[in-house]
């Protein structure tokens, strides 16, 4: 018996061992700098002196037009882009569930611009969007259609920004709506046939109930990575055209290490965590009273 609990207990010191490494990471990396920004952000800090101001940034941000300004912009990309690329990403997915030739091709081309360089799509989209020579604006010269700018006019770089966004995240949301659709029984569908639904009757009763959970991940992704949307507002627009591109982020980054502010982009670096965490509360809160309404 004493043998046994002294076996348990040097598993028990090489299992905690084995898995220091991850929270040796975790804290280092992330807990750390967490909780420095959050300091931070109490501070004006130039990267030449820290001085203490309480709430002074924090409140200085309901006054910022264009804080103001890049938490509309934000909340206008995640409107256009996560319904839109969910939607593509659930089209494609039920597309390859289905017995189709080179299915591992389509899901493989699909799926390529999520692996690629945030940098290099923007760059790459970023000679399309050109106004003179961009290969869309030529396109639409054939239909007879005049220039479009679409990363100079305030009216169509937000557009823009939002097309590339869902054309990034579109294969990743098929990918995890597949793997979803894999996962529900086949029975289910058997049963259904042979009660005589269509397909159609087949999606509302059966799919689309069986892929909440699915859903319910793809659309906390889909925020989180929306609200955090950066690499393609910087390159392709760099906020412009007048501001009418920049983000939450893109401001973190502009304060933080253009002007020096970093107690101020601390402080919206705080602002947005809190935002992202209230969006995953409410989120899981909604899913599971969903979930025990149908239990």
């Amino acid at each position: 018996m004493k043998s046994g609990k002294r076996r348990k207990g040097r598993n028990d010191k090489i299992a905690y061992l084995l898995i220091l490494p991850n929270y040796l990471i975790f804290i280092i990396f992330l807990l750390v700098p967490i909780l420095w920004t959050v300091v931070m952000s109490f501070t004006d800090y130039d990267l030449t002196a820290y001085q203490f101001v309480g709430l002074g940034n924090h409140t200085a941000l309901f006054h910022d037009q264009l804080f103001k300004k890049a938490f509309y912009n934000t909340i206008v990309y995640c409107v256009f882009t996560i319904p839109v690329a969910m939607g593509i990403g659930l089209m494609f997915a039920l597309a390859l569930n289905t017995k189709c030739r080179f299915k591992a091709l389509f899901r493989t081309i699909f799926y390529m611009p999520n692996v690629l360089s945030v940098v290099a799509v923007s760059m790459a989209w970023l000679y399309m969007f050109d106004g003179n020579a961009g290969i869309i604006n030529k396109v639409l010269h054939l239909f007879g259609h005049g220039k479009v700018g679409w990363l100079t006019n305030s009216s169509w770089a937000l557009l823009a920004v939002c097309f590339v966004g869902i054309w990034f995240t579109a294969g990743y949301n098929m990918v995890i709506f597949l793997s979803g659709l894999q996962s529900i029984p086949d029975y289910l569908y058997e049963a259904a046939r042979i009660d005589g639904a269509s397909p159609l009757q087949q999606l509302k009763a059966i799919t689309l109930p069986m892929l909440k959970p699915t859903t319910f991940f793809i659309f906390v992704m889909a925020c989180i990575n929306s609200f955090q949307v950066f690499g393609q507002v910087y390159i392709l627009t760099a906020g412009g055209p007048s501001n009418a591109t920049t983000t939450l982020a893109h401001q973190i980054y502009k304060n933080g290490f253009e002007l020096y502010r970093m107690g101020y982009a601390s402080a919206e670096s705080v602002i947005l965590m809190l935002i992202i965490l209230a969006i995953t509360v409410v989120n899981m809160m909604v899913s599971k009273g969903g979930m025990e309404s149908e239990a």
